[in-house]
C-alpha cells in the first residue's frame, strides 16, 4: 500500500511539471527576424533581329548567341536600377536576310513593347527595319550593319557599334594598291545593300590609288556558281578580285577561282572574313584577304 502511494506521488508530481522530459524544462523560445522581402523587379524586354534560317545561319546565331548571353550575365549579376532589380527578357526573331521579312518582325517587336533591339544583321535588313524602331522611339544597336546610309538617315535611335563601309571600304581599295601592288582590279558584288555598297567604296579607293577597275559584275546573295562571272573576269587578267557579299558565296568563289587558274588575289569585307569561308573555300582559302569593321579586342582601350 505504501508503494501505491509512493507511485501516486511520483505521477502527481510528473503531472505537475506537464511531464517536461523528467522534471527539465524546456528553454524558452527565441524569436525569429524576419527575413528583409526580395527588392522588387524592373522587367525590360530586349529584342534581336537576325537571320537564323537560311545560308547565312550560322551568323546570325553567333549574333543571338552574343546578345542571349549578354542578357544572362546581366541577369545573373543583380543589377539594381532606383532600388529594383533588374531582369532581362530576351526576346528573338528571324528576318531571314530578307528585307520585306525584317520589317515585318520589326513591327512584331514594337507591338510586343521591347525596351531596346540589337540587330539586325545584315544592312539590307537593317535600314529599313530602322525607320520602324525610329518611328516607336525604340532604340536599336546593330552589331554588323555597315551601310553608311543606315545612321545617316538622322534617326536618333540608331546606333551601331563597328565603323562603316565608307572607311572598310578605302581600307581595302588602298590595300589592293599599296600593298598588293594591284594594277587592275575586278569587282564582283550581291547587289545587297550590303555587298554594293562596300563595293562602290573599294572601287572609289582603288582608284584614286591609280588602280584600273577591268571589270564590275554582280551576282545574288543565293548564288553558287560563278564559274560564267569568273570566266570572264579571267580574260581580263587583274591583279586582284574584290568580293562585296557575305561567306556563303565567298568560299564556293575562292574555289572556282583556283579550279579556273585564276591567279588573283581575292578580297573580301567583314561579311565573309569567317571561319566558314575557310571551310567552304578548303585549300582555295589560301592568299585569301578580308577585313574586320573594328579593331580587335586586344587592341581597344576598355576591354570590359
Amino acid at each position: 500500500a505504501s508503494m501505491n502511494r509512493s507511485a501516486l506521488c511520483t505521477l502527481a508530481a510528473l503531472a505537475a511539471f506537464g511531464l517536461s522530459g523528467c522534471g527539465k524544462e524546456e528553454p524558452p523560445a527565441v524569436p525569429q527576424k524576419a527575413s528583409p522581402p526580395p527588392p522588387p523587379e524592373l522587367a525590360i524586354k530586349i529584342g534581336h533581329v537576325g537571320p537564323l534560317t537560311g545560308n547565312i545561319a550560322h551568323l546570325g546565331k553567333d549574333n543571338e548567341n552574343g546578345a542571349r548571353l549578354a542578357v544572362e550575365e546581366i541577369n545573373a549579376k543583380g543589377v539594381m536600377v532606383e532600388g529594383k532589380k533588374l531582369k532581362i527578357e530576351f526576346v528573338g526573331e528571324d528576318d531571314q536576310a530578307d528585307p520585306k521579312t525584317g520589317t515585318v518582325v520589326a513591327q512584331k517587336l514594337v507591338d510586343a513593347k521591347v525596351n531596346g533591339v540589337v540587330g539586325h544583321l545584315n544592312s539590307g535588313t537593317t535600314i529599313p527595319a530602322s525607320k520602324i524602331y525610329a518611328d516607336a522611339g525604340i532604340p536599336q544597336i546593330s552589331p554588323s550593319a555597315t551601310n553608311p546610309t543606315y545612321t545617316q538617315q538622322g534617326f536618333k535611335t540608331a546606333m551601331r557599334v563597328m565603323a562603316n563601309d565608307i572607311q572598310q571600304g578605302k581600307v581595302l581599295g588602298e590595300f589592293a594598291v599599296q600593298k598588293l601592288g594591284a594594277k587592275s582590279v575586278a569587282i564582283i558584288d550581291d547587289r545587297t545593300a550590303y555587298g554594293q555598297g562596300l563595293a562602290d567604296e573599294v572601287e572609289k579607293a582603288a582608284k584614286a590609288g591609280g588602280a584600273k577597275i577591268v571589270a564590275r559584275e554582280f551576282t545574288k546573295n543565293d548564288a553558287t556558281d560563278f564559274k560564267a562571272i569568273l570566266t570572264k573576269i579571267k580574260g581580263r587578267k587583274p591583279d586582284a578580285v574584290f568580293y562585296g557579299g557575305m561567306d556563303a558565296q565567298a568560299g564556293p568563289m575562292a574555289k572556282q577561282m583556283k579550279q579556273l587558274g585564276i591567279k588573283a588575289k581575292l578580297m573580301s569585307g567583314d561579311g565573309a572574313c569567317t571561319p566558314e569561308f575557310v571551310k567552304l573555300a578548303g585549300d582555295a582559302a589560301d592568299g585569301f584577304y578580308c577585313t574586320q569593321a573594328g579593331l580587335p579586342l586586344e587592341r581597344m582601350a576598355d576591354k570590359t
